[in-house]
């Protein structure tokens, strides 16, 4: 990448990871299947984030709205995520990536949020890229949980209400130190966020592609990037 390509690269990359129950469904297999396989396409993105140097990847894992699926979908989406936290372990060390997550974690299983814990704690020292997983997370639900912890503080005394205003609101959210996303990626050709980051992406550049999550591999990837370095961002400004 050239010098002029490396000075445009996002620092923060947000990818919704749609498609995988249809990926699986399209050639007749169960759709745990189309998640197992989308964990490849998470060490694949990870390696190009390595590469051109992207900070931080944020990841559409699991909504708070996910939970009314089927419940043994539910579980074994948990059972998967448990297992990918004890397998891909090692990567994120051999990579210094730090994990962390945002959302309701309170509402994961229990042996899940302590496999979770342990493999957060692990890594916490690592300060180079950061990969965030958005578990049982909504973008609604996140400015609704910060407005009440705002409440809280506003009613012990701790905040001047006519001191509220963007910057403390942000403050209050899930992960507060995290730059917003430069851009967000939306596999498998659905034209929506889904309440995801709406707070955190009011001025990210939006990518959809008809590619679904388990074909989402460096190429596509690739593109994707290639398509953000060509935009020019104006933050409301002019020409």
């Amino acid at each position: 990448m050239s010098p002029a390509r490396a000075s445009r690269v996002p620092r923060h990359v947000a990818i919704i990871m749609d498609g995988n129950g249809r990926w699986a469904r399209q050639r007749g297999w169960p759709r745990i299947r189309g998640h197992r396989e989308g964990a490849e396409s998470i060490s694949a993105v990870l390696r190009v984030c390595e590469e051109v140097g992207i900070e931080v990847l944020t990841l559409y894992a699991f909504s708070v709205e996910n939970w009314v699926r089927p419940r043994e979908e539910v579980q074994a989406l948990m059972s998967l995520l448990r297992r990918y936290l004890r397998q891909r372990e090692h990567e994120l060390h051999k990579r210094r990536v730090r994990l962390r997550a945002i959302g309701r974690l309170n509402d994961l299983p229990r042996t899940v949020r302590a496999e979770l814990d342990r493999v957060v704690a692990a890594t916490e020292h690592y300060g180079e890229r950061q990969l965030v997983l958005a578990l049982s997370y909504g973008g609604r639900a996140e400015i609704a949980d910060a407005a009440r912890r705002i409440a809280r503080e506003v009613r012990e005394g701790r905040l001047d209400p006519e001191a509220v205003n963007e910057r403390v609101v942000a403050q209050h959210l899930y992960a507060p130190d995290l730059p917003d996303p430069d851009l967000v990626i939306r596999t498998s050709g659905e034209l929506r966020l889904s309440n995801f980051l709406l707070w955190q992406i009011s001025y990210a550049e939006l990518y959809f592609t008809p590619v679904m999550w388990p074909d989402f591999r460096e190429a596509e990837f690739r593109a994707a990037l290639a398509s953000y370095q060509g935009r020019r961002r104006r933050f409301g400004d002019i020409e």
